[in-house]
């Protein structure tokens, strides 16, 4: 039995998230699970470094599994890809130590937000990025995501949906990126509560379209009322980008 680490990536359009659920075998958790069991004997469901939303995107997972297997390491991507949904690759196996755990193990999660800032969105990018057709001001934003930055109680930045024990979290890096018409925020943080990423994102926009004022920031944090913040921006512009170790 090897304790096994696995680096996926997928498009999660079709996904209701990471985790198995009782409703719908369309989560990428069971896909996985399915590949697993297609090529050697998995020990339960995969671990994964974190539940993603229905529809967000990933460029790197990390998910373990402690599995008997007679196929090598260096073929198992292959052997899993074959059997695994086109929207879904494992780009990469090793063993790991014992006491390694997807989820446990993780450091830091960095996410990042696409935004298409242009009047008529670019159809290549509709799946990928949220397209806000009014010009967005990112001095702004970039002026209100650096109040994010910092230990924190995001209790008013995440929906109800949440099962943690605390909502305060360390926020290592909000960044407002530019190329072309395509706004890339970038968040580090050692952790995320439920549709955190997207409430910090739905924020910045609005204050990118003067709805919010940065200077109100500090105080929306400390109100914890979600009522404070701005939307929850779609799911189809997230992408898990990086998971420290």
């Amino acid at each position: 039995m090897k304790n096994l680490r696995l680096e996926l990536s997928f498009d999660g359009t079709a996904y209701h998230g990471w985790q198995v659920q009782k409703n719908t075998e369309m989560t990428v958790q069971n896909m996985l699970y399915k590949a697993l069991s297609a090529v050697c004997r998995p020990e339960g469901y995969p671990t994964g470094c974190g539940r993603t939303d229905a529809g967000v995107h990933a460029r790197c997972y990390t998910a373990s599994v402690y599995a008997e297997s007679s196929v090598p390491l260096k073929n198992l991507p292959a052997a899993l890809n074959a059997n695994l949904p086109d929207d879904i690759r494992c780009l990469g196996a090793e063993e790991a130590g014992e006491d390694f755990n997807a989820l446990i193990s993780a450091k830091r999660k960095i996410y990042t937000y696409y935004i298409d800032n242009s009047p008529v969105y670019d159809p290549l990018r509709l799946r990928y990025c949220y397209n806000v057709r009014q010009k967005l001001d990112t001095e702004k934003m970039r002026s209100a995501a650096e109040h994010f930055c910092g230990n924190h109680d995001f209790y008013g930045f995440s929906s109800s949906g949440r099962s943690t024990k605390t909502t305060v979290r360390t926020m290592y890096r909000a960044e407002v990126l530019e190329e072309g018409s395509i706004i890339a925020l970038r968040l580090e943080a050692e952790g995320f509560l439920y549709n955190m990423a997207r409430i910090i994102a739905g924020t910045l926009i609005f204050c990118g379209l003067g709805r919010i004022a940065p200077e109100d920031i500090p105080g929306i944090i400390q109100s914890r009322r979600r009522d404070a913040a701005g939307p929850t921006a779609p799911a189809k512009g997230l992408f898990l980008t990086e998971v420290i170790y």
